[in-house]
């Protein structure tokens, strides 16, 4: 076969082991499994009519992810197989296939691989238009796909022969051919979708009103989530026109954040914190993303500023923060929340690397420690310029108030600063001063942030002509330019710069900006298009050559984690380059692990951490976490209580450690735990739900249990669901009779649960027993919301227009049906 396409090692099913959310998924993966035996049975035996079948199988899939994993698995397979059959039967395989992958695509033709693979088919068959139709359309949609141009090629040279058109004739081919005809012209990026920005917040007005202005032009709706802030921060939200809910702090950032998500009306969600913010330059390519319907998640380049804004020291790394909008994509875990373990990692198309660009600032100095030292510098310089005539405020007056501006997250305030500090220099020629480099740096960076790249540009290169070794100006100009996505440029001066070195000291440079730096943010443009092998060869750079850098850590685990290496031997690449040895390195360490979905040789980290530093409470609540997703239930108890009364973290962890002692049913020490989550000011409601299961397991009938439980108890039930803990899920499914809420009330909780963990079998039947007592808009609302999420367009219109004719002022109704009204339509008429 001349073409080429990139193939899964058959007949093994990726998506079995730790890349798949703790084998959540491990039914569906069982039964793609099972498709390709028994697809492999059928072609060994020359049944191109059971191989067909499967793919009609495949379709049935309840799991959309999984599904289209099946249809590609049985393409390979079929693919695979010709070699060793005569033409009759390669023939009979290759109808098969074009006929199974292009009833797929009938129903979504927006799928890259596999109208590549499709083209593939119909090339085989000598259905030369229709092929280059089908590859034309793969290009367009990921123009990156492995070997799209030269199987366009492959296609332009059968043509020019004259064995061109040789099965044209034959009706079933030429059917065939007008359906891929019809597939290709409908492929295109989906539009009018709609992203909503999620957000939890608490007492954030200083860093808010940044990252709102920077965001909302890209966003349809905000979202935000106030924990309980005092002072204007929900006002600031309000005054974007984000809609805020006001919900008291609980604890668990998975909780604040996926309330956010639940409230969010998009068809995907970009999560931020408030001291994160999107570089302007990169709106349109955001909003670009989101028509991209082939994927369900995209990382984003994000730049987590360390130390002090003066040093610029910094991490770049890929940051997964907008995701498709889908019930069961929601957060886990309390302290370090996570979302990655419940997306299709088993399919690597699906999650894509973007160039877009969030700075992050949170980590400044602890935000300038404290963030209230800016405002306090701002004051004094404030009053300084009240009480002293401008002539005699010379430029370095002009430089530190631009400072505290540009720390303060003023831009366009320290822009104007640092232009009046530069015109009285040159004015003044006073070039000498020694502050002088580092106002021409902060003037450039503070250009570029405004979204001046152009500016920022000339003024880096006229500063070279005085300080032709000031090597941050060179970075500078590389970020610059891929700014404005100018890569050529970019990559030329950021390797400029590493061929430079760092500056002298005498410039007060940044330590990095011409070894470390540079090639971190090379790495990064290297790890979105996929590059592992270049990205991490300059992150081992950097990891041998500033091994002291503790910030290149996370970005060098996280790319060999990415490239597939095995998590154990990149603890020992990193422990070899004496990077990883350190509590910092190690915490760091463990963190990209955790976030790659490696629990057990994450907790192997943070047990390390705690080795040396035993009163780390981070490190010892990220622990508990790691241990109760692994369901070590009983060691996650032993660790919660090693957390001191007095600790940051002692509600959190000792509510924690309560829920994993009656878990593992150690009705003792849940008791002791218990009495602590008292003590240490886990709220009432809390404690009651705890005691209530705790009455449950002992065999006592449990007090009737406050409103104020109903919280906790839903967060249990759902994280033995999560974790596939069955038998204490329906040990907790007790408590809901002892709440102070109505059966209806109890069935849309469980259906919604079941819809967010992607039981949706479950989370219909529960919606049906409210229709069939209670039928009104809400509950045909919910099984629309069901359909939708099991892909029947048609079925979730049919439910969501009967629940507007019950209810016309129904939002969510009325949103559904503008979502599903016209897919609905457009799968009918494709059938």
């Amino acid at each position: 076969m001349a073409l080429r396409l990139t193939k899964t090692t058959l007949p093994t099913v990726a998506g079995t082991d730790t890349g798949d959310a703790n084998a959540v998924h491990a039914r569906e993966a069982a039964l793609v499994q099972e498709l390709v035996r028994r697809s492999a049975v059928d072609l060994s035996h020359g049944d191109s009519n059971g191989y067909l079948q499967r793919f009609a199988e495949a379709r049935t899939i309840e799991n959309p992810q999984r599904a289209y994993q099946a249809c590609k698995l049985l393409l390979e397979q079929g693919l695979s197989s010709l070699p060793s059959v005569d033409d009759r039967r390669a023939t009979a395989i290759l109808l098969a296939m074009a006929r199974g992958v292009l009833a797929t695509l009938d129903a979504q033709p927006s799928e890259p691989v596999l109208l590549n693979y499709a083209g593939v088919v119909m090339y085989e068959l000598w259905a030369l238009e229709a092929a280059r139709a089908l590859f034309q359309a793969a290009k367009r949609l990921d123009p990156e796909l492995p070997h799209l141009g030269r199987n366009l090629v492959e296609v332009e040279r059968r043509a020019a022969g004259d064995r061109a058109g040789k099965l044209a004739l034959h009706p079933l081919v030429s059917d065939l051919n007008r359906r891929s005809r019809r597939v290709a012209s409908r492929a295109k990026p989906a539009s009018g979708m709609r992203l909503s920005v999620c957000m939890i917040v608490r007492d954030e007005e200083e860093m808010l009103p940044r990252t709102l202005a920077a965001i909302a032009p890209a966003a349809d709706e905000i979202i935000v989530v106030d924990t309980g802030s005092t002072d204007q921060t929900i006002a600031i939200a309000r005054s974007f026109g984000a809609t805020v809910i006001q919900r008291a702090w609980t604890g668990s950032f998975s909780e604040a954040r996926n309330a956010s998500l639940e409230a969010a009306t998009g068809d995907w969600f970009l999560y931020l914190d408030a001291d994160e913010v999107l570089v302007a330059a990169d709106v349109e390519q955001l909003k670009a993303l989101t028509g991209q319907v082939w994927r369900e998640a995209f990382y984003l380049q994000e730049t987590n500023f360390t130390g002090t804004e003066e040093s610029g020291a910094a991490i770049v790394h890929s940051a997964l923060r907008l995701i498709r909008n889908r019930p069961h994509y929601r957060f886990s875990g309390r302290l370090h929340e996570q979302i990655a373990f419940h997306l299709p990692a088993y399919l690597p198309e699906r999650l894509a690397h973007s160039t877009v660009r969030v700075n992050h600032y949170g980590y400044l100095g602890v935000v300038r420690e404290s963030k209230d030292k800016a405002r306090r510098n701002l004051e004094l310089l404030l009053a300084q310029r009240r009480e002293t005539p401008e002539r005699d405020l010379g430029g370095f007056f002009h430089y530190n108030l631009g400072s505290e501006y540009f720390a303060a997250g003023d831009v366009a305030s320290a822009v104007a600063e640092l232009e009046t500090a530069m015109q009285k220099v040159e004015r003044a020629d006073t070039f000498w001063h020694e502050y002088v480099p580092s106002l021409l740096l902060r003037s450039v960076k503070a250009l570029r942030a405004a979204g001046r790249n152009e500016e920022a540009l000339a003024r880096a290169e006229a500063g070279l002509q005085r300080f032709p070794d000031f090597t941050d100006l060179v970075f500078e100009q590389g970020m610059a330019n891929l700014a404005l996505d100018q890569l050529e440029l970019a990559t030329a001066f950021l390797e400029r710069a590493m061929a430079m070195g760092d500056a002298p000291s005498r410039y007060t440079a940044t330590v990095g900006a011409g070894t470390f730096m540079p090639r971190i943010v090379l790495a990064t443009l290297h790890l979105n298009h996929r590059r592992w092998e270049r990205a991490i060869e300059l992150l081992t750079w950097c990891a041998e050559q500033h091994p002291e850098n503790v910030g290149n850590v996370y970005p060098l685990a996280t790319a060999l984690l990415q490239s597939g290496r095995d998590p154990d031997l990149v603890v020992a690449q990193l422990e070899r380059l004496d990077v990883g040895t350190t509590a910092a390195a190690r915490f760091m360490l463990a963190t990209a692990l955790y976030e790659q979905g490696h629990a057990v040789a994450a907790e192997q980290q943070f047990r390390k951490v705690l080795a040396k530093h035993a009163q780390s409470w981070a490190a010892r609540a990220a622990l508990v976490e790691s241990l109760l997703y692994q369901r070590r239930y009983t060691d996650a108890a032993q660790e919660a209580a090693l957390v001191a009364d007095d600790a940051p973290a002692a509600a959190v962890v000792a509510r924690s450690g309560t829920f994993a002692c009656i878990l593992a049913d150690d009705l003792h020490g849940a008791q002791v735990t218990l009495d602590r989550a008292r003590r240490v000011g886990v709220s009432d409601g809390d404690c009651a739900a705890l005691a209530a299961w705790l009455d449950l397991k002992s065999g006592r009938t449990p007090n009737p249990l406050p409103a104020q439980a109903l919280s906790l108890t839903a967060l249990m039930l759902e994280a033995t669901l999560r974790v596939h803990d069955f038998a204490n899920f329906e040990s907790l499914l007790g408590l809901l009779a002892h709440l102070p809420i109505a059966e209806r009330e109890r069935r849309e909780l469980l259906a919604q649960m079941y819809l967010r963990r992607g039981f949706l079998r479950s989370a219909g039947r529960e919606w049906l027993v409210v229709c069939e007592r209670e039928p009104d808009a809400a509950g045909l609302v919910g099984l629309a919301l069901v359909a939708l999420a099991d892909g029947r367009a048609e079925t979730a219109t049919t439910f969501a227009s009967h629940a507007l004719k019950l209810e016309p002022d129904n939002a969510t109704a009325r949103k559904l049906l503008e979502r599903t009204a016209g897919a609905a339509l457009t799968t009918a008429a494709a059938a």
